[in-house]
């Protein structure tokens, strides 16, 4: 029979040309079902047969026999509104409802930290070290050789003798903080890229000098810390070592950061407390001790980016009590204050 007398198939899975005086009940094999798309996998509602690779699923052979079908099925067009071709459609992004930020002094919750092993073990070893330390607060002051530097930070002032003691110390009660390539205080905001030029920095605080770290009461000890940022969650990394994670702690509030790091060999400890940047989940941050360094990962409770860590705070200027006269001075003030008219 001529080429041009034969008819197409129109069955699904088919596509072969008949003559329709030989088109019999089995003359057809084709899928009776529709094709199905789902996971990057193509197949037949009508067979189980399932494959990625889609010339292999277009050979898949059908399930079915049946007569061939010469007639081309009618395609359905979608009906287009014409009437709305030139209306403009504006889309306006969701403007993001700002949450109410908590107050500063809301109440903090404890991070239990994750600690590394190395640094339990390591705290052992630095426990044995607190009696000494114990002791070592008790002793006796001893005058300072004079040239001694004023150990408070950024203080120039040098020890010249009993008079020393009476001038006031003007320092930084705060920390050093190096972020991308800018150096400052915590509790200031002057900024400089210069190490010199931070170095020079006058203090923000008056207070008494201190001639002797290890005799401070509460000794403070210095860190350097950073921090990063991604889309969901604030970095915040204290670079320490042989610190007791017994004795520190993190505490937390969706607005206020707190870490205290307690070192037994120096009897003293690092201590930040600042004001967040932006607002957190406290739920869902978490904290990790580890043997160089602590980390802290905030959880993010609203979306977007943070330009800075904290929000600088008042620092509000302590007033140190007096230092007690000697008992000499005090008996030449009760014998000016005699009255002698009388005798």
């Amino acid at each position: 029979m001529a080429t041009e007398s034969l008819l197409m198939c129109y069955n699904k899975g088919c596509g072969q040309k008949f003559d329709p005086s030989e088109n019999k009940e089995d003359s057809c094999t084709f899928h009776p079902g529709a094709p199905v798309f789902h996971d990057a996998y193509k197949s037949w509602s009508c067979c189980n047969k399932k494959s990625t690779d889609f010339t292999e699923f277009l050979n898949y052979k059908g399930c079915a026999t049946s007569f061939h079908n010469p007639v081309k099925p009618v395609e359905e067009k979608p009906v287009v509104d014409k009437s709305t071709a030139e209306e403009v459609i504006e889309y306006r992004a969701p403007v993001p409802v700002a949450m109410a930020r908590p107050g500063f002094d809301s109440p903090q919750a404890i991070i239990e930290p994750k600690v590394a092993p190395a640094l339990v073990e390591q705290a052992k070893q630095l426990q044995q070290s607190q009696a000494k330390d114990l002791a070592d607060a008790f002793m006796p002051f001893v005058v300072p050789p004079v040239g001694t530097s004023c150990k408070n930070n950024s203080c120039k002032e040098q020890y010249e003798g009993p008079h020393s003691d009476q001038g006031l110390c003007l320092y930084h009660p705060g920390f050093p903080i190096f972020h991308e390539g800018m150096k400052f205080w915590s509790c200031c905001v002057k900024r400089t890229s210069d190490f010199d030029e931070f170095l020079k920095q006058k203090g923000c605080e008056t207070g008494r000098h201190c001639w002797d770290k290890k005799r401070s009461v509460e000794s403070q000890v210095k860190c350097r810390y950073d921090w990063h940022q991604t889309g969901t969650h604030v970095a915040v990394a204290v670079y320490a070592k042989k610190y007791d994670p017994g004795q520190s702690s993190v505490k937390l509030s969706p607005v206020r950061l707190t870490i205290n790091l307690y070192f037994p060999e120096e009897g003293g400890s690092f201590n930040l407390d600042i004001e967040l940047g932006g607002v957190v989940d406290v739920t869902q941050s978490t904290a990790s001790m580890m043997g160089t360094k602590l980390e802290v990962s905030l959880r993010k409770a609203e979306a977007g980016s943070w330009s800075r860590l904290f929000i600088p705070r008042q620092v509000q200027e302590v007033k140190k009590p007096e230092p007690a006269k000697p008992v000499d001075e005090l008996l030449n003030e009760d014998l000016e204050n005699v009255d002698l008219s009388d005798l």
